[in-house]
């Protein structure tokens, strides 16, 4: 069984149903907004899966956001918020090793993702008419 086959077994496991699969290009987009999950990309890219998600685009530049988003950083879990290359959409991202890869990690990523989102969301969202 390949990683991304491996990948969407757990993801099958957890309740996930792929709003995207690309087996080419070994991707899925999952859904939940419960549990603050919207368009959330998860990505096979051997040796490594990439779990990414907008967050919200950015309308100034700040460096007050900026400086928040990097301590709420501090609290998450798994992964990280991040900015795009050009610096106006924030994302969270996380990456984790396939060789090795079980439920719980791959799980524990996205429970992040959920817990980050519900901590944060309410502030995270002040963020866009700043």
């Amino acid at each position: 069984m390949s990683n991304f086959e491996t990948v969407k077994g757990y993801l099958l496991e957890m309740g996930f149903s792929f709003d995207v699969e690309n087996s080419e290009e070994e991707l899925v987009v999952v859904n939940d907004p419960d549990r603050g999950i919207k368009d959330l990309v998860i990505d096979c890219e051997d040796p490594i899966v990439i779990l990414e998600q907008v967050i919200l685009v950015l309308e100034k530049d700040s460096s007050e956001i900026y400086k928040r988003i990097l301590q709420m950083n501090r609290s998450l879990v798994h992964g990280a918020f991040c900015l795009n290359e050009e610096g106006n959409i924030l994302l969270f991202r996380d990456t984790l090793q396939l060789t090795n890869l079980d439920l719980n990690e791959l799980e524990g990523s996205i429970d992040a993702l959920s817990l980050a989102m519900a901590e944060n969301g309410s502030e995270l969202l002040s963020f866009v008419g700043k």
